[in-house]
């Protein structure tokens, strides 16, 4: 097995911010609707999901963005079976961060991610909607 037998497409693209407001204001002038809301429980930072078509942004208050072009903070990748894929990428040597499956209670039934880092210092989260 592969991790592409398990990937399902782009979950989200993750983007920081340090003002919500102009945010949601300046992507909801692009179209985007907001689609769903939560609070992250570490910090208590607002987290907005805006979609527009099939493109989802996934954009939360931090208190440090790095604000500069390549500023994006993660590529979310939608899988169907997140233990399979943690499994697969700890195996082949992808999961450089060393980090683990951790739950958010975001959506109707929580959500389970992991995130690795890729060569140019760019994250890709690898995340499965319960």
């Amino acid at each position: 097995m592969n991790i592409v037998d398990f990937a399902a497409g782009l979950a989200h693209i993750g983007i920081p911010t340090d003002n919500l407001e102009e945010t949601l204001l300046f992507y909801t002038e692009l179209g985007f609707e907001v689609e769903h809301i939560n609070k992250d429980p570490a910090n208590d930072h607002r987290v907005y999901f805006l979609r527009l078509g099939d493109i989802q942004i996934e954009t939360y208050e931090d208190d440090a963005p790095a604000k500069c072009h390549g500023a994006i903070e993660h590529l979310a990748i939608k899988v169907t079976d997140i233990d399979a894929v943690y499994n697969l990428a700890c195996k082949r040597g992808l999961n450089t961060l060393d980090d683990e499956i951790h739950f958010l209670p975001y959506w109707e039934n929580g959500v389970k991610y992991f995130t690795i880092e890729g060569p140019n210092k760019e994250k890709v989260e690898f995340a499965q909607v319960l």
